[in-house]
């Protein structure tokens, strides 16, 4: 729900984008793209596609996840800090979203790394558990609808390898998790999960106010 980091003012938004994002133009030329959709505000911030390319070089990610593509901005992001064998098994249900994004991995010479499966992100998901890949992903990055954002964290935890990492998006809501007033289904199923991560001993846990709240989840191992 925001194309940029939550809370910022324009000046101090501005200084943030002009000092430190280093957005490489095919990702620019996508952003811009997707600006014009209808449904422009779907898409992650440049600062926050940054992060998660960040994030996935760190942990030295080779096999990821993704479920919610949309245009593909975080997708290609994340394909771009993979190395050359890297995979994401991307989820999402739009043929006509998903085919934006299918163009910009080509121009950007990532497609091979992108397995999009183009079904309900459940059936995917269990589909990869039943195929025996759980613990085998290194990172997971979920922006789907919010319903099902805790069917999405439990499979996406099982599917990670211990050390592996979990990114899930828009746990800020654009401020609505904090106002009591609001109660619409998307809206308490975030709310939801985020009262059950900051209890839960198999991950470590930290929530980033970039973008629209960015919760990080660090599979622990078993004996930690």
């Amino acid at each position: 729900m925001s194309t940029q980091s939550i809370g910022l003012d324009n000046q101090l938004y501005d200084y943030l984008l002009a000092t430190s994002v280093r957005e490489p133009e095919i990702l620019w030329k996508l952003r811009q793209e997707t600006a014009r959709h209808p449904r422009s505000g779907m898409q992650i911030s440049p600062e926050q596609g940054q992060f998660m390319r960040l994030l996935v070089q760190l942990i030295g990610a080779k096999k990821t996840l993704e479920v919610g593509v949309f245009t593909g901005y975080s997708s290609l992001s994340v394909a771009l800090a993979l190395p050359a064998d890297g995979k994401i098994i991307a989820c999402d249900v739009s043929e006509e979203f998903t085919a934006i994004a299918r163009r910009y991995w080509q121009q950007a010479g990532v497609a091979d790394k992108v397995d999009l499966r183009l079904a309900p992100a459940l059936k995917t998901l269990d589909a990869l558990l039943a195929d025996g890949q759980a613990e085998t992903f290194d990172f997971a990055f979920i922006d789907a609808d919010k319903e099902n954002y805790d069917g999405y964290y439990e499979r996406s935890l099982q599917l990670v390898r211990p050390g592996g990492l979990i990114a899930i998006d828009n746990v800020l809501w654009s401020g609505q998790v904090a106002d009591p007033q609001i109660q619409d289904e998307s809206t308490q199923a975030i709310r939801a999960l985020n009262e059950k991560l900051h209890d839960d001993e198999r991950i470590t846990l930290s929530l980033v106010p970039i973008g629209d709240g960015l919760t990080l989840a660090l599979k622990r191992h078993s004996n930690s």
